[in-house]
């Protein structure tokens, strides 16, 4: 499968957004949500108030954007899989593939910073909800002969695994996001497909 080559303008809105979203998480692990102005996140990210809101609704947005880029990019990678390989065969390639630090540690802070604000929660449980549904989707173009309710329990397992693998991770590692312990959140990802894939079988 061939991908296109992004256009400057596309390279300089994707530059600008993670900007955006890496200034809003410094500020926030600083100052605690709350703790700024969208005005200084702007700031900080080198743009304008109006840019912002061109990308963003709120910061709480910006907060929980990762989240979105994360599972965005593991269902791309889920997708572009073998059609012929089942789903959860696809997920732990997928999961073992995604060892790029700069994309899943800034999911994992994301995670830590919204836990007790409810709005940054709001936002992450939209991006996997709206995962979910693109995941069902995917499932229904492998095995259209697929019942919905099949469809809709395993495409919401898939859901469910990563966010107790995201919550395991959190009670054992607290806010630590040094490469071993975002090296441990990977592990969980992948036992928790493990698991799902076995049928939950007892370990």
């Amino acid at each position: 499968m061939t991908t296109e080559t992004p256009s400057r303008r596309e390279q300089n809105k994707a530059a600008t957004r993670e900007s955006i979203i890496g200034a809003g998480l410094s500020l926030a692990t600083a100052r605690g949500l709350g703790g700024f102005t969208v005005e200084e996140l702007a700031d900080a990210a080198g743009v304008s108030r109006r840019t912002f809101f061109n990308y963003f609704s709120s910061v709480e947005e910006a907060i929980a954007a990762p989240t979105f880029g994360f599972l965005d990019t593991a269902l791309g990678k889920l997708t572009s899989r073998p059609a012929d390989e089942a789903l959860l065969d696809s997920a732990l390639h997928v999961l073992t593939g995604l060892a790029d630090n700069d994309l899943i540690a800034p999911m994992a802070q994301s995670f830590l910073l919204a836990v007790g604000h409810d709005p940054v929660t709001r936002y992450q449980l939209q991006a996997f909800d709206e995962c979910g549904e693109k995941i069902a989707a995917a499932i229904r173009a492998r095995e259209p002969a697929l019942g919905d309710l099949y469809v809709a329990a395993l495409s919401a397992s898939v859901i469910a695994c990563g966010k107790s693998a995201l919550e395991v991770w959190l009670a054992e590692r607290s806010g630590d996001l040094s490469p071993s312990s975002l090296a441990r959140l990977r592990t969980l990802l992948r036992e928790a497909i493990t698991h799902l894939r076995a049928g939950f079988a007892m370990p």
